[in-house]
């Protein structure tokens, strides 16, 4: 098996990927894919990250980082590594691929390993937005292809997408643009 380490992100236009510690939007579309690509696999986040969900993503390894707190009581595909080095080292035991899904601190961590990128482009400005991805997490990676989906969004919205793949040292990186419109 090809391990690969995937950065997944949604962000707004000014690159915003937060606001009082939480996702700014909710669009079930987003979600969806998110949960398309990253189930069978382990993501790994950040303690912040990881106290947004509700519970463990289901069937994915959750792989949470944090230098102190760890969970209360264990749980069955929760794993609470201390550094880096930890997860990177669970490459020759995983038969999947590793997620990065955030937040800003692990992507920035984690950024010079990443070999493919799936990006959404979220089409609006969060006002008051406080988390951000770096503005050059993409430089070094290159358009490849590209697709267009339509699908429908509650009520009347209409949802549409276009896909553009990026390369990086033979690595893919994906960007999906997605403008809602109602």
């Amino acid at each position: 098996y090809c391990f690969m380490l995937i950065g997944i992100v949604p962000t707004d236009r000014a690159g915003a990927i937060g606001k009082g510690g939480g996702l700014p939007w909710h669009y079930a579309a987003d979600m969806k894919f998110f949960r398309e690509q990253t189930t069978g696999h382990a993501c790994v986040m950040g303690r912040k990250t990881w106290l947004t969900l509700k519970k463990p993503l289901p069937n994915r390894l959750n792989l949470v980082l944090s230098r102190g707190a760890t969970a209360d009581e264990p749980r069955a595909s929760v794993v609470w590594l201390r550094d880096k080095l930890s997860v990177l080292s669970l490459k020759d035991y995983l038969r999947c691929d590793l997620y990065v899904i955030g937040g800003s601190q692990i992507f920035e961590m984690f950024g010079a390993e990443i070999d493919r990128w799936l990006v959404t482009e979220i089409p609006l400005t969060v006002e008051g937005a406080d988390t951000f991805m770096p503005p050059d997490f993409l430089r070094g990676f290159r358009p490849a292809d590209s697709r267009r989906q339509a699908v429908q969004q509650a009520g009347s919205a209409e949802h549409i997408s276009e896909e553009v793949r990026e390369q990086r040292s033979g690595a893919w990186l994906e960007t999906t643009m997605r403008d809602f419109r109602y």
